[in-house]
């Protein structure tokens, strides 16, 4: 081995522990700390919308508990904390209207907050950023605050999903910390 061939970058997607330790550069494996918890990563899913707009989810738990870290960037990179609940927990017969009427009513009520229907639209979701994607019809819902959401997915003639969440910064986030290292 040359001299040469040690400044040589051996992969692209290698782990690079100076640049790689922060939000958007999550692994499987990583930890990280928010909201007084510590979060393991357990899986990294990519949702493409179309014409170049995509999303990327990681799926985060701390003991029991199950959320959603997002990261959307359209004018600006925008960051939300999810989890997801049951259908029911919307007021209403939400899962009924969006069959009968192929959309869900303007406003819902979940547990006892409104949310006022802001945008929705079809996209691609690649589990682990891969494979064949698995298409979906999205709701998304809006509190008087534009703080706090509500989101609603088809992803069959009757199965739906529903998660509740907020959005969250970015400096909210610390001491990440790479998992196991596979090259």
């Amino acid at each position: 081995m040359g001299l040469m061939d040690f400044f040589k970058k051996e992969d692209k997607d290698a782990f690079d522990p100076l640049r790689d330790l922060e939000l958007s550069k999550l692994r499987v494996g990583f930890y990280l700390d928010f909201d007084l918890k510590t979060w393991e990563v357990k899986s990294l899913n990519t949702y493409d919308f179309g014409e170049g707009y995509a999303t990327d989810e990681w799926e985060l738990v701390s003991g029991r508990e199950k959320w959603f870290l997002e990261r959307s960037e359209d004018d600006e990179v925008e960051w939300s904390f999810s989890k997801k609940i049951p259908i029911g927990a919307i007021e209403g017969q939400v899962r009924q209207h969006i069959i009968d009427h192929d959309d869900p009513p303007e406003q819902i009520v979940c547990k006892g907050k409104t949310y006022y229907l802001d945008e929705s639209g079809s996209g691609r979701m690649y589990e682990n950023g891969k494979g064949t994607p698995k298409e979906f019809i999205y709701w998304d819902f809006i509190d008087d605050d534009d703080e706090h959401f509500v989101t609603i997915e088809q992803w069959g003639e009757t199965e739906f999903e529903a998660s509740e969440g907020y959005y969250v910064e970015e400096y909210q986030f610390s001491n990440i910390l790479p998992g196991e290292i596979t090259s």
